[in-house]
This record gives structure tokens, sequence and C-alpha cells, in this order.
């Protein structure tokens, strides 16, 4: 199995108006690197229970939550590579261990394929495949980011843009096209900071200069809460 990963880091999650975005970006540039990739659409193909399970786990706000998801950097077929991300949060820190692999090999048999590896990470994941049962890919999420990359001391720094929100719960597969419904409709932008330790200085100035508020806001949970009240508003003129 080629290309294991752990990440250890805490993450914080900003919404930004247009003005606050342009405003980020401007000072950004001075600090860090753009990606060289420049804008590229994520697709995140999310595990759970038939109850849904983990996210309204997730959505309850405990001390620990887990995710399990299949993640493709644009549309993912045959040898294209994915990664099989168990993510993990607990109070405030979030570990991160994934697992590099094919879309061929994802398709064949996901599980199959993990049980079938000796390493660590497939055990942590086969071990949260058997104690849930019932996972299967429920909502497939997709978003076009851009990212920025801090450089010496501040290697471990990362800040993320993502825009276009969108989800679905039909053609579940990497490789189905990269439309879906939208998740928000107010245009704000969803930044993303990512460190092994602190934010930096400059940056805590730049957000609170900014008047920037962190929020808790999940792609997941706010795609999920979407299709739980479609349902309930069906039952309700139903009845």
């Amino acid at each position: 199995m080629s290309n294991i990963c752990v990440f250890k880091r805490y993450e914080y999650k900003y919404l930004l108006t247009a003005e606050q975005y342009f405003a980020v970006l401007t000072e950004l540039d001075k600090h860090m690197i753009a990606d060289k990739h420049g804008k590229s659409t994520i697709q995140s193909l999310y595990y759970d229970t038939d109850d849904f399970l983990l996210v309204r786990r997730s959505l309850e706000k405990p001390i620990y939550k887990e995710k399990l998801r299949l993640r493709s950097y644009g549309q993912a077929k045959g040898d294209d590579e994915v990664f099989l991300e168990l993510k993990k949060k607990y109070d405030g820190v979030v570990f991160k261990r994934r697992i590099q692999l094919t879309a061929a090999d994802a398709e064949r048999g996901l599980f199959d394929y993990v049980r079938a590896q000796k390493e660590q990470i497939a055990k942590e994941i086969t071990y949260a495949v058997d104690l849930y049962k019932t996972l299967a890919p429920r909502v497939l999420l997709l978003y076009d980011r851009t990212a920025y990359f801090g450089e010496g001391t501040e290697s471990d720094l990362r800040v993320t843009f993502d825009t276009n929100i969108r989800y679905r719960t039909d053609r579940l597969t990497l490789s189905g096209g990269t439309d879906g419904t939208p998740v928000r409709s107010d245009g704000k932008i969803l930044m993303e900071v990512k460190a092994g330790t602190s934010i930096p200085m400059w940056l805590c100035r730049l957000i609170s200069a900014n008047g920037i508020r962190k929020t808790s806001f999940s792609k997941y949970g706010s795609a999920y809460s979407i299709e739980r009240n479609k349902q309930l508003t069906e039952v309700k003129q139903v009845g």
C-alpha cells in the first residue's frame, strides 16, 4: 500500500463575505504560497450507517466524533488516485488517517481492499467498518477549492477557500459528474485554517481586523440537514 498518511492538527472554519475574502487574499499573498494547481474541484464521498449515525452525532458537537470518506481531486476513474480517510476529532484536535488507492480498486470493493492490507491505518478503518456494520456511501460533497501553504517556520500552516459547495444523494461515485444541489445560497465563502500548533499572530490580526468570526459549519452536516428538512416537509404535506 502506498502513500499512507497521518495528520494531527487544529482546524478552524470561517464564513467570509466577498469583501472579507478579497481583503484576506491580498494579505495572504505576502505570507503564503498559492497552490500551483490553482482552483480544483474536490469530491468527498461520505460513508454512514443506514440511519446516518455518524453525521447525527457530529451535529450534536460531542467531544469526540469521526467520519469516513473517500476523496478525489476532480473526477476519478481507473488508475486515478483517491484517498480513503478516517477523520477523527477529539477536544478540538483533528486526527486524519488516510490510505491512497486507485479509483478502480475502490469501485471493485473498497472495504475488501482495505481488509487485505496489513498496515495499522487499514486495521483502524476495518475496525470502524465492523463497528458501524451498515456503512455505505450516503452523500457526495463537491466544492471548488483554492489553497495556500505556509513557508519556513510556518510550513505546517494551510489556508483553503471553498466555493460552490454542493452535494448529491444519487450517482454516489467519484466518476459521475461534478453537478449537485447547492448547500448555501448566501454567496459566502468557507475559509479553513489548518495548523499543527497555533495560528501565527499576523493571521490572527488579519482575521480580527476584518471582523471575521469562527464558525462550526459542516458541509456534510449541512447537506444532511437539507435532505432531512425536505423529508419532514414531504411528510407534513402528505399528512
